[in-house]
């Protein structure tokens, strides 16, 4: 257990107000501008609050009132809260894809933090990518802070049924292009999908990294599956807002608490929730920051004995608000304890272990939580492939997909770009049945850029009026987490960077075996070869802005897609006089 620092001391926010010289002076007389006391500046902690909120990102939009809950418990505890804004990546709003920008929104949360005078931060995110952006920003200043998230919305609702938000637009979308489903029907079920303040209420990506950020210590137990609109979001916004005071003055900060063990636990309870393949990307980002080694094939060694056992879409049939009032996320790391597969004493912002925090709790619905031996599959977490077509590695998610695709062999049906996916899937005349493997080009990093998340190909209609709801997909995409099927993502290295992914042509066989771990391109090294003498890369280079930094330093997925320039580069939090 990390010992407490000692309390009182002169603290971080004091380099900057305290004091009787010209700069502290003129740092308080501008601060006093809005009306503050003089003994706000008297040596009590100052908290930031890190705002993702915006009106363009809807998932983020209620974080505003948290904020002001936040600033309650702040307070209370003896602190001066301070809130600014940051960049809010919103998944389902920004062009060309979110993350492009959660390396930005990363730097612009460290740069705030660090440039500016507080003693530690609460996070507020929600969305897929501001948790991770919040976390890594933080994470490579490394002073005391703690997350909250904004929740996810109340169940979809349409006649009569559940319907989970992400999850059914992928549904309903291939209904209607079977027959199954009117276009008016369509138009009539998106009305019920986002019915109140939050994120998606699957296991998608938003309430997959709320569950990562929970299992990794960063916030207090049960904050991942409250939703957004239940009062008790409310109560632990304001909760956070005590115990932040509380870090600061014990001078518990990210690198006392994202541990290697720490990491592993995350890995583990994400095979349990069957969480979304983008934390992949996001943890090993994560890791490269704070500076623990993680690797693609930690997920697959520590992941592959993890039994699913939330019954959640786009894996199960229930949602986030069954999720909570079933015991939510301590019930599922008190599971991982219990099956031996949990570091009990990794240490959480709470200051003491992850066990003593869960090893009490109930589990009131087993048909949402379910017991070891009816799990969806014993073997969760996220499978890593290997072979001639990823070298470097591609990923799938076992409990979303499906069982007899697990295992195959197919001819390669191509989409040399989501354009000519596009122009082509439709096509009575395109030549495929579902026997067939559906591989999408230069969808990753550098190739989109920003690796939107297009690799859950939708069926053609001439396979889905067959009554086929699943083929094998292929790409150096992502997906999103509310999605589904047996989909093989993150190919790497990706095809606009070289990777073999870019040579593959129609017909050839393309051969899966998830049991093994292998994917295999079956043509000869000789033709590869020949292939790779003749490629040129279809992609335009990338001139200028971010858009120019972003492609000419982000790394491969297999290392978790972050700028190379910034990884391992935590800097001092020492600031010098402007003055």
């Amino acid at each position: 257990m990390k010992k407490k620092a000692e309390w009182p001391r002169k603290l971080r926010s004091q380099e900057w107000f305290g004091g009787t010289g010209k700069n502290a002076i003129m740092h308080r007389s501008w601060m006093k501008n809005q009306g503050l006391p003089a003994d706000t500046f008297d040596g009590r902690p100052i908290i930031g609050i890190c705002n993702t909120w915006s009106e363009l990102t809807p998932c983020n939009a209620h974080l505003r009132d948290l904020a002001e809950r936040v600033k309650r418990g702040v307070y209370e505890a003896g602190g001066f809260p301070v809130e600014f804004p940051v960049f809010s990546v919103g998944e389902s709003t920004l062009r060309p894809t979110a993350m492009m920008f959660r390396n930005l929104a990363a730097m612009d949360v460290e740069e705030a933090i660090r440039g500016n005078p507080v003693d530690g931060v609460v996070l507020l995110g929600g969305c897929d990518k501001t948790t991770p952006s919040l976390l890594m920003g933080a994470a490579s200043v490394d002073i005391p802070v703690i997350l909250v998230s904004g929740g996810p919305m109340l169940n979809g609702k349409w006649r009569g049924k559940d319907v989970g938000s992400g999850t059914a637009i992928w549904q309903f979308s291939e209904m209607v292009k079977s027959g199954e489903m009117s276009l008016d029907e369509f138009m009539d079920a998106e009305q019920g999908m986002a019915r109140s303040a939050g994120s998606c209420m699957t296991m998608g990506t938003a309430s997959t990294m709320a569950s990562m950020a929970e299992a990794l210590g960063m916030t207090l137990p049960g904050n991942a599956a409250i939703p957004a609109v239940d009062a008790r979001r409310r109560v632990i916004s304001q909760l956070s807002g005590r115990r932040i005071v509380d870090m600061v003055k014990e001078d518990l900060k990210p690198s006392d608490v994202l541990t290697r063990e720490a990491f592993e636990n995350a890995i583990r309870v994400n095979g349990a929730v069957g969480g979304s393949t983008n934390a992949v990307l996001h943890l090993l980002a994560l890791a490269g920051r704070i500076g623990v080694e993680l690797t693609l094939d930690d997920w697959d060694k520590l992941g592959r004995d993890v039994p699913t056992i939330v019954n959640l879409q786009p894996s199960g049939k229930h949602l986030m608000e069954e999720f909570y009032y079933a015991g939510g996320l301590p019930v599922v790391i008190k599971a991982v304890g219990e099956m031996g597969l949990l570091h009990k004493d990794a240490l959480t912002v709470t200051g003491d272990t992850i066990w003593n925090g869960v090893k009490d709790v109930t589990n009131y619905n087993d048909d949402v939580i379910v017991p070891r031996e009816k799990a969806l599959t014993q073997s969760g977490g996220i499978a890593v492939l290997r072979g001639n077509l990823a070298p470097k590695g591609c990923v799938l998610k076992p409990s979303a997909a499906s069982p007899h695709l697990m295992q195959h062999k197919g001819r390669a049906v191509v989409f040399e770009s989501i354009e000519d996916y596009h122009a082509r899937i439709n096509r009575d005349d395109l030549d495929i049945d579902e026997t067939c493997v559906m591989v999408l080009k230069y969808c990753g990093p550098k190739g989109y850029p920003g690796m939107a998340e297009v690799g859950n190909m939708g069926l053609p209609p001439k396979v889905l009026k067959k009554g086929i709801t699943d083929m094998i997909r292929i790409s150096d995409a992502r997906m999103s987490g509310t999605a589904y099927g047996t989909v093989i993502l993150h190919t790497a290295p990706e095809a606009a960077d070289g990777g073999p992914l870019a040579l593959v042509e129609n017909g050839d066989m393309i051969a899966v075996d998830v049991a093994a771990r292998t994917i295999q391109l079956d043509v000869s090294d000789e033709e590869l070869a020949r292939r790779r003498a003749a490629w040129i890369s279809p992609v335009k280079p990338q001139k200028g802005g971010y858009a120019g930094l972003y492609v000419n330093t982000v790394m491969q997925a297999d290392t978790g897609a972050d700028l190379d320039f910034l990884v391992g580069a935590r800097g001092s939090v020492v600031e010098r006089d402007s003055h």
